[in-house]
């Protein structure tokens, strides 16, 4: 058998489809060379900022919009931001949830149907971290809030104090700011939302679960039959009041919840007083942020007396899905009432994945892991953009959004530009204003990173994810209380979730050919932190 010259073996179809992309001809038919197309499409414009996918003329056409938009009705326009604590992914009927899961979400469901839903929207693995990423546009590890602040905690410095705030900006440009409802980022002076840059806090500053915990003797009795340990708890627990502060000004406990009905009607009554700053504000003729943070449905969820058993499933946890969607219905209907629905930027989420430790007392993800964990059940999330006459009714994306690209939204709605930020620290978000308002807007995020407190797990880049840490739980459901972070070992762990949304099957060697370019993302964002280290708060 004569062996194949070298001149004669046929060229491999990839190298010749690679070099077709790098040649091309001119006028006169001579041959030409330009840059191939490259797989990673994003651009380092500064290198303090996450680089983007440029959408040059997708960016135009918002502009001139907004513009337009601005001289017709006199102002910036308004931003509603709608957090519901823990709600799954598939929670949502518009995501596949609702009366096929127990709980009928008509509400979600509408606004879903007339605005824009992500289906790679993405958070933080849990509370804390999320609630600061939001509103700092800067990963938990660079902010040192990497995780809820518990009682007993003593953290070594104020992360907030360095740190520049969403409603801080958006306080210089002329909007009142709110939040109502949850805060869990620190319930110390200098840290409350109201200290933060809020003009105003209305809520309550920990999880309904640690109010409850020390009433609910079914669930707690260690705790509520020891008057001992209960007093001990007591002194270091986290505050059970209803507070009503003001930036400058008082603080106020309005109330204190002194049984598990008192937290069980929580949320109507943070509701109750959204919707009645809305109507106050759109008389005031002045443009608002508000960020309405739900108590419902992180556990322990007991169901408000109007919604008990209203739900298709009738458990607590459906119940309270079933209420929170009719509270959303309520606040986006006093939006309309007011008549400024039409200037008001709307985004439904949550702030991580389901609290599975807490089954039943949770919701439901069709992905692997949940909250506390970097696997898409712990970090996929519902995201709904509603804004009637700006976005068009009936889209639906895949492509990638992370929650921190709201701070870089809202800051462009209001006309804030990015060089009121501090030069000296790296930033996370995008800004992603004309991929949620253009008809048929592209994402300008090319990778998301998932952390775990000062961890680096993984990284999602198109539809591919590389793990090289991940959360492993030690039976089932127990993904917070009975798990470990364990390396992957000889290579990431790489999925194509298109193929495999549930991330069971590593295709890194046998099916694709992106692995080390998708791990390269992960070094390149590693490599940010050399120049800008973490902060750490002591947590």
């Amino acid at each position: 058998m004569t062996k194949q010259s070298s001149a004669s073996t046929p060229m491999p179809f990839l190298t010749i489809f690679i070099l077709s992309l790098t040649v091309m001809w001119n006028t006169n038919g001579e041959a030409q060379t330009t840059d191939p197309p490259q797989f990673d499409r994003s651009e380092v414009v500064s290198d303090i900022f996450e680089p983007a996918i440029p959408c040059v003329e997708q960016d135009q056409r918002i502009r001139e919009r907004l513009s337009a938009l601005e001289i017709q009705q006199g102002q910036r326009p308004n931003v509603l931001w709608i957090v519901v604590d823990d709600m799954g992914f598939g929670d949502p009927g518009c995501y596949g949830g609702g009366a096929a899961v127990g709980a009928s979400t008509p509400n979600m469901d509408h606004l879903a149907a007339n605005g824009l839903k992500l289906t790679s929207c993405y958070a933080q693995q849990t509370c804390t971290p999320t609630r600061s990423a939001i509103l700092t546009g800067r990963l938990p590890v660079r902010t040192g809030l990497t995780r809820p602040i518990l009682a007993g905690d003593k953290i070594t410095r104020n992360p907030w104090a360095d740190e520049v705030s969403l409603p801080s900006l958006l306080g210089e440009a002329g909007y009142f700011t709110m939040l109502t409802g949850k805060w869990h980022v620190g319930e110390s002076e200098g840290m409350r939302p109201h200290d933060i840059g809020f003009d105003e806090y209305f809520g309550y500053y920990p999880a309904q679960k640690e109010i409850t915990q020390r009433l609910d003797t079914r669930r707690y009795p260690g705790l509520t039959l020891n008057p001992e340990r209960l007093s001990i708890y007591e002194a270091v627990g986290p505050a059970d009041a209803l507070i009503h502060g003001y930036k400058g000004g008082k603080t106020d406990e309005v109330s204190r919840i002194q049984s598990i009905e008192d937290m069980a009607r929580a949320d109507a009554t943070l509701v109750g007083h959204t919707v009645e700053k809305i109507k106050q504000l759109a008389t005031d003729k002045k443009p608002f942020f508000i960020e309405h943070c739900f108590m419902k449905v992180h556990a322990d969820n007991f169901a408000h007396p109007d919604f008990a058993g209203k739900s298709e499933a009738k458990y607590p946890y459906r119940d309270a899905i079933h209420e929170v969607d009719f509270h959303i219905g309520t606040m986006v209907q006093a939006l309309k009432a007011a008549g400024i629905e039409k200037n008001t930027f709307v985004f439904v989420t949550s702030d991580n994945g389901p609290q599975m430790d807490a089954w039943p007392d949770a919701g439901y993800t069709p992905f692997r892991g949940a909250k506390g964990t970097t696997f898409e059940g712990g970090v996929r999330v519902p995201g709904i953009a509603y804004w009637p006459g700006m976005i068009e009714p009936g889209r639906t994306s895949d492509q990638l959004f992370d929650l921190m690209d709201l701070f870089g939204v809202t800051m462009n709605l209001a006309g804030v530009a990015p060089d009121k930020l501090p030069q000296d620290r790296f930033y996370d978000f995008i800004d992603q204003t004309s991929f949620l308002l253009d008809a048929n807007g592209d994402s300008k995020r090319e990778s998301v990173y998932f952390w775990w407190g000062n961890q680096l797990m993984a990284t999602r880049m198109k539809e591919y994810k590389a793990h090289v840490k991940v959360i492993l739980p030690q039976a089932t459901h127990k993904y917070i209380d009975l798990s470990l972070v364990q390396d992957v070992g000889l290579a990431p762990w790489y999925f194509n979730l298109y193929l495999d949304p549930k991330e069971e099957m590593s295709v890194g060697h046998r099916l694709d050919p992106w692995m080390a370019t998708v791990a390269g993302k992960l070094k390149s964002h590693g490599a940010t932190f050399k120049r800008f280290p973490p902060k750490n708060i002591g947590l």
